[in-house]
C-alpha cells in the first residue's frame, strides 16, 4: 500500500526522493511494502555493489539486510526526518508513518540509523569526512 498522493522526483542534491502532492496529518501510515530478506552472506555480496546504498539491515540482531519495494528505498535522509519507518519482521514489510504534518509539495525523510533521534554519522557522511581530511 502506498498513498495515491506520493510521488518520486529529483531532490535537489540527493538524486530522486519522495514528496506528497497533498497534506499529510501527522501519524499516518503513508507506505507499507514488502521487502525482500537477504542472507548474512547475500548481504556481504550486496554491500560491494550500488545497492549497497539502497538496503536496510534486518532482523532484531540486524545479522541480515533487506530490499525494500515501493518506495521505501527513495526516502532520502535526515537527522530530524518527517517520517520514520518501521519494521515487520514476522510479516516482511517496512512501513513509512510520518511524525508531524507534512506540507503538500514536501519531500519526506527517514533517518537512515533507524531510530529517529540517532545522529549518529550514516556511511556516506563517515566517507565524506574522510575525504575533506
Amino acid at each position: 500500500m502506498i498513498k495515491p498522493y506520493l510521488y518520486i522526483e529529483k531532490s535537489k542534491g540527493k538524486g530522486r526522493g519522495v514528496f506528497t502532492k497533498e497534506k499529510i496529518p501527522a501519524g499516518t501510515r503513508i507506505e507499507t511494502s514488502p521487502v525482500l530478506v537477504l542472507s548474512n552472506d547475500d548481504t556481504e555480496i550486496v554491500d560491494k555493489t550500488k545497492l549497497h546504498n539502497y538496503i536496510f539491515l534486518w532482523g532484531v540482531r540486524e545479522t541480515r539486510s533487506c530490499v525494500a519495494l515501493g518506495f521505501c528505498s527513495i526516502y532520502n535522509h535526515d537527522y530530524t526526518p518527517n517520517c520514520e519507518y518501521e519494521m515487520d519482521f514476522d510479516e516482511e514489510t517496512m512501513s513509512i508513518i510520518t511524525r508531524r504534518e507534512i506540507k503538500k509539495g514536501e519531500e519526506l525523510f527517514i533517518n537512515y540509523n533507524g531510530e529517529v533521534t540517532d545522529s549518529s554519522p550514516v556511511w556516506f557522511d563517515l566517507k565524506k569526512k574522510q575525504v575533506e581530511k
